[in-house]
C-alpha cells in the first residue's frame, strides 16, 4: 500500500490579505493536495498553535514571525501574502482628533505582537509611549463592540471593523501608509516541514499565485466567494483589498531571495525595532528566514 500523504494544515485569521488562500480552496485549486485551512480568531493563536506542533504553516504577520522565531529559530518565511497600505489602522472617537490627543486616554490593542507594534510606532510619532496612554486589551471580536460601547477612547485594528466604525463617524487618526513597508504579511513554515511536505506546499503556494490571477480577472466574483468568511459585502472585501499591496511571483522571487534587499532591511529594523521597544529579548538571524525556495521554482 502506498504510504498515506501527510496533512498540511495552514493557519489563518481574517484579514484581507489572507483571503487568496480561501478563495483557491474554494475554486478547487487544492483538491488533489492534502491541504486543510484552519480559521483561527487572531495572529497570537496561530503562532501558538504553529509552536505546538497543530499547524504546518502559519499567516502571520512579519514581526509576529521574528517574535516566533526566538522560540523556533527553524521556521522560514516562504512566501509574502501581502504588505499592508492603509489597512491597519487606529480608529479613534470624533472628538479625538489628532494621535497626541490620545494621551491619557483609553486605547484598545490586541495582545499581538503586531498591535504592540502599530501602537508603538504611531505614538513614535509624536514623541509619545505606550506609557503615555491607557492600554486595553482587546481580542480582535471585541473592537467594534467596545468602541461602540465607551469602553475604549480609540482602537488599534483592522477591516471589518475599520470600515464599520469609520462608517459610524469616527476618526482615523493613523495608519500603515504612515509606516510605509513596515507591515508584511507572509506564510511561515518550519524548516522540517520544508523538507518533509515539499510536495504539498508546492501545491499551496501554486494555488495562492492561481488564486491571484483569478481574482485579477473574476474580481466580482472571488469577491462573492470569500466575502462569507469576514462577514463582509463583496463590495467591502474588494475596497479593503484597495488598502494592501499584494506581491506578484517575480516581487516574492526577488524579495525572498534577496536580489531586492528591500523585505531583509525590513526585517532588520523592525528586529531592531522591537528589541529596543522589549517586544524581543534577543536579535533574530533574520537572514536565515527568507527561504524562495517554493516561488522559485514556479514559472
Amino acid at each position: 500500500m502506498p504510504a498515506t500523504v501527510p496533512t498540511l494544515r495552514v493557519g489563518a485569521n481574517v484579514w484581507p490579505g489572507y483571503e487568496p488562500l480561501f478563495l483557491a480552496r474554494d475554486l478547487g485549486y487544492y483538491d488533489n493536495h492534502p491541504v486543510q485551512l484552519v480559521d483561527y480568531p487572531s495572529a497570537t493563536e496561530v503562532s501558538r498553535a504553529l509552536r505546538n506542533g497543530e499547524l504546518e504553516v502559519a499567516a502571520l504577520t512579519l514581526d509576529e514571525a521574528l517574535y516566533l522565531s526566538e522560540t523556533n529559530p527553524d521556521i522560514r518565511i516562504v512566501l509574502i501574502t501581502d504588505v499592508s497600505a492603509g489597512g491597519d489602522a487606529i480608529i479613534a472617537k470624533p472628538e479625538i482628533e489628532t494621535l497626541a490627543d490620545l494621551k491619557g486616554r483609553r486605547v484598545g490593542v490586541e495582545s499581538t505582537a503586531l498591535g504592540a507594534y502599530v501602537i508603538t510606532r504611531a505614538l513614535d510619532q509624536v514623541g509619545l509611549s505606550p506609557q503615555d496612554i491607557e492600554i486595553v486589551s482587546l481580542g480582535i471580536s471585541e473592537h467594534e463592540y467596545s468602541f461602540k460601547q465607551g469602553l475604549v477612547d480609540a482602537v488599534v485594528t483592522f477591516d471589518p471593523a475599520r470600515s464599520n466604525l469609520l462608517a459610524m463617524g469616527a476618526n482615523l487618526v493613523f495608519d500603515s501608509t504612515q509606516i510605509p513597508g513596515e507591515i508584511v504579511d507572509v506564510l511561515v513554515v518550519p524548516k522540517t516541514v520544508l523538507d518533509s511536505q515539499r510536495k504539498t506546499l508546492d501545491g499551496l503556494v501554486q494555488g495562492w499565485f492561481q488564486a491571484l490571477d483569478y481574482l485579477a480577472k473574476e474580481p466580482e466574483d472571488a469577491a462573492k466567494r470569500v466575502a462569507p468568511r469576514p462577514g463582509v459585502e463583496p463590495e467591502q472585501f474588494l475596497a479593503s483589498l484597495e488598502l494592501l499591496h499584494i506581491p506578484d511571483l517575480t516581487e516574492n522571487q526577488e524579495l525572498l531571495s534577496k536580489a531586492d534587499p528591500k523585505l531583509l532591511q525590513v526585517a532588520r529594523q523592525l528586529s531592531e525595532l522591537m528589541l529596543e521597544k522589549d517586544l524581543l529579548r534577543q536579535a533574530v538571524e533574520t537572514e536565515a528566514l527568507l527561504d524562495d525556495r517554493l516561488v522559485k521554482g514556479l514559472p
